[in-house]
């Protein structure tokens, strides 16, 4: 094992602080390496084991110590749109495009919002690309309930008053 570079009194102070004000544990994990190293002399196993992270893991969160200071030890919240074709500025613009005409009452063909996206993006997307678009925006797909363009309700009632099933003979329902 390497010797351990000796850390200054108040760098171990300030990292003693930040372990109690830590606000997740893997922030507090990283700490936790660089304290165990200074302050008790543990090798990189012995701290991997107590840490609960892999040997190599923790001569990583030294390494960043040692380079960068305490930043080193900030755990960077990964997340975001890091694969993202257009901005979300860029996708609202797009589908405001498509609203005056749903606001009308008119149908939306997703191949004719696909076009513009590509068109927009510069190069091909799937479908689902879309899909997902429309629903960060709020969009859904809305289908009025089923029913038979030719459907007269009033026939339908007429035909429930007059059926065999309904007229004379309760409880038998059709003859065999």
């Amino acid at each position: 094992m390497r010797p351990a570079r000796v850390i200054a009194e108040t760098d171990l102070l300030q990292l003693e602080r930040l372990l109690r004000e830590s606000s997740s544990k893997s922030q507090m994990q990283r700490i936790q390496c660089v304290l165990l190293r200074s302050r008790q002399g543990l090798a990189c196993d012995e701290v991997a084991a107590v840490v609960g992270f892999s040997p190599g893991w923790v001569r990583q969160v030294w390494s960043a110590y040692l380079n960068a200071g305490v930043e080193g030890l900030v755990c960077q919240v990964r997340g975001g749109r890091r694969r993202s074709n257009l901005s979300l500025q860029q996708e609202q613009a797009l589908v405001e495009c498509f609203a005056e005409k749903a606001r009308v009452g008119g149908v939306l063909v997703v191949s004719e919002i696909h076009r513009a996206y590509e068109e927009a993006a510069g190069h091909c997307v799937p479908k689902s690309t879309i899909y997902r678009m429309l629903d960060r925006h709020g969009w859904r797909k809305v289908v009025p309930r089923p029913h038979h363009p030719k459907n007269d309700p009033q026939a339908c009632a007429e035909f429930k008053k007059n059926s065999q099933a309904s007229s004379g003979a309760k409880g038998k329902g059709r003859p065999r």
